[in-house]
């Protein structure tokens, strides 16, 4: 990446496959159209260029993406139970992609649309999607808006929906991370999270309703550990960690530390995130130049409402409406121990 810039890469679906590369004095970053992906994001501080996200080098290789790699997933990212929840006494019936469940907003969800995409000045652009009603099979319209922009070591997500009634929104952006570059997996990064619960599951991997908490158990990441030391039997990740309530959003909800020393600190506004360590990703060729896509290749660690609440009434609701409408800030900032 050189410049600031929209480049095409042709017709697909019969609509133009867009990125927009951005970059700082720190960072370099570009965007797909397609899922409004991240395709990649660099570390380019004192002369440095390593990739921070595993990716794939074939942008048409995101119109399949079954890792949802650098996506921002929804209008309901994570599992939700039978494919289905209850509103004002209506069932609503979602689209069923995951066994009998509901995934990351179902087969077509925002993932997997063509955005608009926009580029607001030399470090900023901006996505935007109107989904309609009972696309998927979510109740009412949906305007989503996607301003993602860069400043010196840091990237920010600032996620919003308009919506026209009362429906279910959580999204979540789902980079893979390897603050090493990618050709080694991640089990030698250090995580810190300020959370002190996790959501337990059922036979399916959706929440069930049950919260626990994390204290000495192997999801304690209170004092920073590597991945290794806290999962020996290499058992893999992929569950919903509860930030501490009480906590400023001024604070990083985690800490990502590759083992040289570069570190990604995350900030967020929401009460939780799924944390996944790529235990179920196919080895595939096609990754960027150098990286290794397969499994404990990439950590995901992902801000969102808590999976299923629209089915577990103990949960914080994830309702928005044309009066209370949807936005989440999710903040990475880089640097060099």
């Amino acid at each position: 990446m050189t410049h600031t810039q929209i480049i095409d890469h042709g017709l697909f679906q019969g609509q133009m496959l867009k990125e927009a590369r951005l970059e700082t004095a720190g960072l370099s970053l570009s965007l797909l159209n397609f899922g409004a992906v991240t395709r990649d994001l660099r570390y380019i501080a004192s002369g440095a260029d390593r990739p921070l996200i595993l990716g794939y080098q074939n942008p048409a290789d995101y119109l399949e993406n079954p890792a949802y790699m650098g996506v921002i997933a929804g209008r309901l990212a994570g599992r939700t139970k039978g494919a289905r929840f209850e509103l004002d006494g209506k069932i609503i019936a979602l689209d069923v992609n995951e066994g009998k469940n509901h995934l990351h907003g179902g087969g077509q969800g925002l993932s997997h649309v063509f955005w608009d995409l926009d580029l607001l000045d030399a470090a900023t652009a901006q996505l935007t999607y109107t989904s309609p009603d009972g696309e998927n099979g979510y109740p009412g319209a949906a305007k989503f808006t996607v301003t993602v922009r860069l400043e010196d070591n840091a990237v920010t997500y600032d996620m919003q929906a308009e919506v026209d009634q009362k429906t279910p929104i959580s999204l979540a952006q789902h980079n893979y991370y390897n603050l090493a570059g990618g050709a080694d997996t991640i089990w030698g990064h250090r995580l810190q999270m300020d959370a002190d619960r996790v959501l337990m599951l059922d036979g399916t991997n959706v929440p069930s309703g049950d919260i626990e908490s994390v204290a000495g158990g192997r999801f304690d990441f209170g004092a920073e550990r590597s991945l290794l030391e806290n999962d020996p039997s290499r058992l893999g990740m992929d569950h919903n960690l509860c930030f501490a309530i009480g906590r400023g959003n001024s604070m990083s909800v985690a800490t990502v530390t590759a083992p040289d020393g570069l570190r990604m600190r995350v900030f967020s506004d929401q009460p939780g995130a799924q944390v996944y360590t790529a235990g179920g990703m196919a080895a595939q060729a096609g990754g960027l130049p150098g990286q290794q896509l397969g499994p404990f290749q990439g950590i995901c660690i992902e801000p969102q409402g808590f999976p299923n609440a629209v089915n577990c009434p103990n949960f914080p609701d994830v309702l928005a409406t044309p009066d209370r409408p949807y936005r989440q800030i999710l903040r990475l900032e880089f640097d060099q121990t």
